[in-house]
């Protein structure tokens, strides 16, 4: 958006506001930002093929692959997730972050790595 002085602001899920953003940012992308000096360092774009985690609902904590987008209109838009495993399933848009290009994640993931596993997979792990 366009903030006082005609200056140009971009706004993170967590309140941070970034005064002269990179013009190629766009919605839904997520963007890298340094602690030391609050500038931009990276931009991972929302794009088919991106790797990303599920923030929120019954697949929270999985991390796949961006396969397909569905836009419904006066609706919630469905995003289909394949995981490492070869498993796909689908989500709400609002519930997946961009975590790294390809099959690069640019952070770390958890001990898991973002698969869901049976409860006979748990079971023989304990």
């Amino acid at each position: 958006f366009i903030g006082p002085n005609k200056v140009p602001c971009a706004v993170t899920h967590d309140g941070r506001t970034l005064r002269y953003p990179d013009p190629d940012v766009k919605v839904n992308d997520t963007v890298k930002v340094s602690i030391e000096t609050g500038k931009m360092s990276d931009i991972l774009s929302f794009d088919l093929g991106a790797m990303l985690m599920i923030t929120k609902g019954h697949n929270c904590g999985r991390v796949g692959t961006l396969m397909h987008i569905e836009k419904h209109e006066g609706s919630f838009a469905i995003v289909t997730v394949k995981d490492s495993k070869g498993n796909t399933f689908a989500t709400r848009l609002g519930n997946v972050f961009i975590i790294g290009s390809g099959q690069k994640p640019s952070v770390t993931l958890p001990k898991g790595r973002g698969i869901k596993k049976t409860i006979l997979e748990e079971r023989a792990e304990a």
